[in-house]
């Protein structure tokens, strides 16, 4: 498929990073020079220097001929306008990032009127994916997930007698047929092997056939009230902090932010009814101290910079909030994110990344998705004739790191699959993924050039 991205920063090239994956055919465009010369460094792909918003540059890179446009600079108004443009040219489908509040409500006229297939708001979904960490108790509705005879149980492994303090490959749950496919421990999802060892504090998600998962919830002891959240202070007031707050109050959680700027502050204060805006730097912990920090119960750190937010996270962990979110998009901090515990590390880039993916895709193929902790998302797709998922058994797929092919549904019957299974067409596989594993995935759902469209 022929894609052209235009705008070369952080989510465009995080979009990049993850289509190139699926052996698309991929234009950047943006007007910085030194923003191409980096993706060109980085990345195997075409790129142009010129401005999208002049038909013209569309014309010469022959936008009518492309399956997909999506704008992603740093402005709405030039996002909408190059979409609009692309699509009278001729573009089959068109998406731009629109991320400002004051648009939040015309979204639907933008799409009709300006001709946009989707619109995304990366800070948005960002905030849609904390708020729903923060105040519920479990990552799936009720603590299960049901769909096409397969369950998808969450539980602590203490609930369990013979989980915790085992290694994976070690442990016999009192059902058979489930297959542990995710371990939440301390805030991060790991997808584990044979020899991960399990804590009593682990979060586990069990899959298999309803009946035994409806059979191991009966094992399951703890009760499933969840505590409501009540005191919530966030840090940074950016479009996220705008619209997790809103969310918060809408709730019932009393809410505080701490923002540095006096003029996002005063707009802030204008917008956000029975929200408390405090012109302040979150990073003074004299001003954490009197904002009683200690008696929260969810910080979120929400800054612009990485490292303000792992800092402010680990002051909150030391003053024992119970739940804390911090935003960070680098990769290089994967090392030491690992160190952190109890803080939930979410990276928007991953999660805007995925939510095009998801849009992109041929009508048909994801049959449904859900995203757990910000982290990875459990998606159920229908296998396709010369999908790469479809032409070895998995013990001789080159599936990627982070990827778990964890049930199957052929002909009415659902199954758990092994190394000698053989995905064939019009299977219906319910699959695990990281995130950050979204575009190694999408090479591994692709057919030929491409799946997608």
């Amino acid at each position: 498929m022929k894609v052209a991205i235009v705008g070369a920063g952080k989510l465009g090239t995080a979009i990049a990073e993850a289509m190139i994956k699926g052996s698309n055919d991929i234009t950047v465009m943006d007007t910085n020079e030194e923003r191409i010369q980096a993706i060109n460094q980085s990345l195997d792909l075409f790129t142009v220097n010129a401005d999208a918003k002049q038909t013209e540059s569309l014309r010469e890179m022959g936008i009518g001929n492309y399956d997909l446009l999506i704008s992603a600079t740093d402005n709405d108004e030039k996002n909408i306008v190059i979409c609009a443009f692309a699509k009278k040219l001729g573009c089959k489908t068109v998406i731009a990032r629109v991320r400002e509040p004051e648009h939040l409500d015309q979204l639907d006229f933008i799409r009709e009127n300006m001709g946009i297939d989707h619109i995304i708001n990366p800070d948005k979904d960002c905030a849609d994916v904390i708020f729903n960490y923060i105040t519920q108790q479990y990552a799936l509705s009720g603590g299960r997930l049901s769909k096409d005879g397969v369950g998808v149980l969450e539980f602590e492994a203490g609930s369990i007698s013979g989980v915790a303090g085992n290694l994976l490959k070690d442990v016999k749950l009192p059902e058979s047929g489930l297959l542990i496919a995710a371990i939440s421990r301390q805030g991060k999802i790991i997808i584990p092997n044979g020899s991960t060892q399990i804590f009593a504090d682990d979060v586990i998600y069990a899959i298999g056939l309803q009946a035994s998962v409806d059979a191991l919830e009966k094992h399951v002891k703890q009760a499933r009230e969840e505590k409501k959240i009540s005191r919530v202070m966030i840090a940074g007031g950016g479009n996220t902090g705008y619209f997790l707050a809103r969310e918060l109050v809408e709730y019932g959680a009393s809410v505080k932010i701490i923002e540095l700027d006096k003029e996002r502050c005063e707009y802030l204060s204008a917008e956000l009814d029975r929200v408390l805006v405090l012109n302040a730097d979150a990073t003074d912990t004299a001003v954490l101290r009197e904002e009683n920090l200690a008696y929260m119960d969810a910080f979120v750190s929400l800054t612009g910079f990485d490292e303000e937010n792992l800092l402010l996270s680990l002051i909150a962990k030391q003053c024992g909030v119970e739940k804390i979110v911090a935003k960070t998009s680098r990769k290089s901090y994967e090392s030491l994110i690992e160190n952190l515990g109890d803080i939930m590390i979410i990276n928007p880039l991953n999660i805007s990344a995925t939510e095009i993916l998801h849009k992109i895709r041929k009508e048909g193929v994801v049959l449904f998705s859900k995203v757990i902790n910000g982290q990875a998302e459990f998606r159920e797709i229908m296998a396709e004739k010369n999908m790469l998922i479809t032409s070895k058994t998995l013990l001789d797929l080159d599936i990627p790191d982070g990827v778990l092919l964890a049930a199957v549904e052929r002909n009415g019957e659902t199954f758990i699959p092994n190394g000698s299974t053989k995905i064939q067409e019009g299977d219906k596989v319910l699959i695990l993924s990281l995130l950050s594993a979204s575009g190694a995935l999408e090479n591994l759902l692709s057919k030929g050039k491409s799946t997608i469209l």
